[in-house]
Formats: structure tokens, sequence, C-alpha cells
């Protein structure tokens, strides 16, 4: 069992919070490929004669942006966590000289990004 003032913890955190900041980008990534397939559809459509309009555009527009916005917000939430866990930690079981505040800073901006393009999305389908 890891010495209760051993870095390995803070960095075991960290790496927990890229974990999540990957799914979160995944999941945001889904999104936006799914939010873009509806208007792929409707371009497929209007170039097809006499093809009826594609219902599924505002269907796929709305799923795409919650899939960005739960992406986003899971990448908020694994850094709040983060921030707490990090706080409960004494000064030895952190690396010296090394930022805590980066990989932190970073999700948050990413999040914040997120949420950005949730909105982007939103206000151009609807």
């Amino acid at each position: 069992m890891p010495d209760p003032a051993d870095p390995r913890v803070f960095f075991a955190a960290e790496r927990t919070l890229l974990a999540w900041l990957r799914t979160g980008l995944t999941i945001i990534a889904l999104g936006f490929i799914v939010s873009r397939f509806g208007l792929f559809v409707k371009l497929l459509a209007m170039q097809t004669p006499g093809a009826a309009p594609p219902l599924n555009a505002p269907l796929s527009a709305g799923l795409g942006i919650a899939f960005v916005a739960a992406g986003a917000l899971a990448i908020i939430v694994a850094s709040v966590q983060h921030a707490r866990f990090i706080g409960t930690l004494s000064e030895r079981d952190l690396p010296p000289s090394y930022s805590k505040a980066f990989a932190l800073g970073l999700s948050l901006f990413v999040g914040a990004l997120g949420l950005a393009l949730a909105g982007y999305l939103l206000a151009s389908h609807f």
C-alpha cells in the first residue's frame, strides 16, 4: 500500500481528470456529428429530384446539441470534483514544482468551449 505522503495519489487523480476530459471530448464530437448529420441528409434530399424533405433534421440537431452539452457538463463536473479532491491533499502529497492548476484550467477551458459550441449549434439550427 502506498505511503500517505505519496505524489502518486495526486497523479492518479490527474489521470482520472484527463480520462474524463477525453470522455467528454468524445461525447462532444459525437454530438457534433449527430447534429450535422441532419444537415447532410437535408442536402442529400435536395439533390435528389422528387425526394420528400427529411423529417429527422430537427431531431438530429436537438439530439446532437444534447450530446455536446452533456459532454461539456461532464468535463466541468469532473474538473470541479478534481479541484475538491486536490484541495483535500496535504502539501506533502503534491509533487514539488509541478503546476496542479494546469490540467484543471485546461479542463475548465475545454468545458467552456463545449458549452459555447452547444450554444452555437443551438443558435444555428433553431
